[in-house]
């Protein structure tokens, strides 16, 4: 009897586009993490905080969370990260 696997990854169907970040990384930066209300986003977001931390030493991290992820930010939170923040990432949690 043979056991055959299906790989269910797709080749690309468009090639990838290099992406050049905005933000000087070598510079002193704000980074912004938006947590979307879904359980364990925010703890996502802290690990991911560790992870940035140890490559980019020279940043410092605010955290926001929307409490609801079926809603989009409220524009009083997002006029904050935009004035606060030199790059911003948000994160699903579940």
């Amino acid at each position: 009897m043979t056991i055959e696997f299906h790989d269910p990854r797709a080749k690309p169907l468009v090639p990838a586009e290099p992406y050049t970040p905005r933000a000087d990384l070598s510079a002193p930066l704000v980074i912004g993490l938006l947590a979307n209300g879904f359980p364990d986003s925010e703890a996502f977001l802290e690990a991911m905080e560790n992870a940035l931390a140890k490559r980019l030493p020279q940043a410092s991290f605010k955290h926001y969370n929307k409490h609801n992820a079926s809603i989009p930010v409220k524009p009083d939170m997002l006029a904050d990260i935009t004035a606060a923040c030199s790059i911003g990432i948000a994160a699903y949690g579940h």
